[in-house]
Formats: structure tokens, C-alpha cells, sequence
């Protein structure tokens, strides 16, 4: 006889005001992974629009706003624009190792330094080395941490770290949960750019469907670099939609000369990334 599957208790938080768009509030639902049936519970809930933060999983669950849509690269039949070609080109030498979810002190000083030029006075630049090893060790998933290095001049020795990312191994793909990279690199540009095309490409390589990509903030300029994939496909009421070409090239064409000439990753002080610990919990109504 088997036990019964325990059907998870959700929570909401506390509104506060939204990160990404100014004027608006924002709230979250949120369920806790544990367990020998966690990493199946995170599929189940990914697939449906959350995203792992820790041992939670959350998605936008806002009163007066619908801004945040849940979108995912089509692996198979991505196809690379000229820049990102370009990109793939420059940044091809750099060496990408699949590492265990720990912490380190080298990837904790590039956070710092990526976080004081891209995202000062956010929420996630008071973080100190014990609450970066929370984010990256606290998981209940399948998860690792994707470096990439210079190459070294002895070919021997670890070259110069210069990004990473935190990702989790879903059934049906990759969900990239959080990246940093070198925002000041005197000769590499695109940096958290190549490191979404390298997710891509790597899922293609493992039989994938789909690299997800988080939230798409209409409206917010530093969430509007990933519309620059497709085919995207986007996550309404009824399911699963592949965004049309047509629609596509319009975000593209809007997006170009926002505040995003390298892909920004989720910044942690909102809907994508936030530590555990600044969820406020309390029990829905």
C-alpha cells in the first residue's frame, strides 16, 4: 500500500511595493520543497509558473497587476539573431564548468562587484558571504552552480572567474535561477548574454525542451532582454503559448535602447531570485 501524496500548503505575503514597476504592489504565493518528492513537486510547480527561491517556490500573486509572465525558451528551435552569433564568437573560449551548489568566496566577490554596478542599492547588495551561501546551498533540487572562466596561461590552473549561475534540472529543462558575471570586463561585453546562450545550447545538448528564463516584466526596461530569444513562449490562462513572430519582433524592436545592453538577470529583490529569507510569510486567508 502507498502513502498518500501530501498536497502542499500555500501561504501569501504581505504586499509590498513592486521592484519593477513603480507605483505598483506586489505579493506572492508560496509553497515550501522538501522531501523525497521535492524535485518532482518543483517540476510540477514550474511548469505552472513558479520559480525556486531556497527551499520555497513562489509566483506573483499581485492584486492589482498582471505585468509578470512566465517565459521560457523552445530549445530545439532556437535560433541564434546575428548579436548573439557575434556573442557565441567572442565569448567561445571561455572555459564552463558544472560545479555542486556550494558557495565560494571567488563567485561571492564577483556577486559584489556585479551587484555594485548593476543593481546598487537593491535588495540583494546588503547580502553578506553567509546569505550568498544560503541562496546557493539551500536546496532541495537538483541543482549546481555553472562557472566560466578565462582560459589560464598554464592550461592547468582555474582561470579568471568572470560569471556564473545558479541553475536547477527540471524534467523538461533548465531553469536558470540566478547569473552574475564581470559587468566591467575590460575586453568581454555581452557577458550575461552568453551565459543564457550557453544554458540554451547546453539543454539542447541534453534532450531539454526549455531554458527557463523567470519572469517578463512588461513595461520594466531591465526585464525586456529576454524577448531577444525565440521562439519564446510565454504562460497565460490557457497554457503554454508560443509568443507569434510578428509580436516578437515588435517587443524586440521596443526593447532596443532600453536599459539593457547586456541581459540583466533577476536582481533578487522581487519576483525572480528573492532570498527565503525576505519572504514575510503568513498564512492565505
Amino acid at each position: 500500500m502507498t502513502a498518500p501524496v501530501r498536497f502542499p500548503r500555500f501561504f501569501v505575503t504581505s504586499p509590498a511595493p513592486c521592484p519593477y514597476l513603480p507605483g505598483k504592489s506586489e505579493r506572492k504565493v508560496f509553497t515550501e520543497l522538501k522531501g523525497p518528492h521535492a524535485d518532482a513537486l518543483n517540476d510540477a510547480l514550474g511548469r505552472i509558473g513558479f520559480r525556486r527561491s531556497q527551499t520555497v517556490a513562489y509566483r506573483p500573486s499581485c492584486l492589482d497587476c498582471s505585468a509578470c509572465v512566465s517565459v521560457r525558451v523552445v530549445t530545439e528551435e532556437f535560433a541564434p539573431s546575428s548579436t548573439q552569433r557575434r556573442n557565441i564568437r567572442r565569448n567561445k573560449d571561455l572555459v564552463a564548468t558544472v560545479c555542486r551548489p556550494w558557495s565560494t568566496t571567488e563567485q561571492y566577490e564577483l556577486l559584489q562587484s556585479y551587484l555594485g554596478v548593476r543593481h546598487p542599492g537593491g535588495g540583494m547588495t546588503a547580502m553578506d558571504d553567509v546569505d550568498f551561501a544560503d541562496m546557493v546551498e539551500h536546496s532541495p533540487v537538483t541543482s549546481y552552480v555553472i562557472e566560466y572562466r578565462e582560459p589560464s596561461e598554464d592550461g592547468v590552473t582555474p582561470g579568471r572567474l568572470v560569471g556564473a549561475c545558479l541553475t536547477d534540472r527540471q524534467a523538461d529543462g533548465l531553469s536558470m535561477i540566478y547569473s552574475f558575471y564581470d559587468p566591467e570586463h575590460e575586453t568581454r561585453s555581452g557577458l550575461g548574454n552568453y551565459i543564457i546562450l550557453d544554458h540554451i545550447s547546453r539543454a539542447a545538448e541534453m534532450d531539454l525542451s526549455y531554458v527557463y528564463l523567470g519572469y517578463w516584466v512588461h513595461g520594466s526596461p531591465r526585464m525586456q532582454y529576454k524577448v531577444r530569444y525565440r521562439p519564446l513562449e510565454k504562460l497565460t490562462r490557457e497554457g503554454w503559448e508560443r509568443i507569434p513572430a510578428d509580436e516578437q519582433d515588435e517587443l524586440i524592436a521596443a526593447s532596443v535602447g532600453s536599459n539593457s545592453k547586456d541581459a540583466v538577470p533577476p536582481d533578487g529583490s522581487g519576483k525572480d531570485g528573492v532570498p527565503g529569507g525576505q519572504i514575510q510569510y503568513r498564512v492565505a486567508d
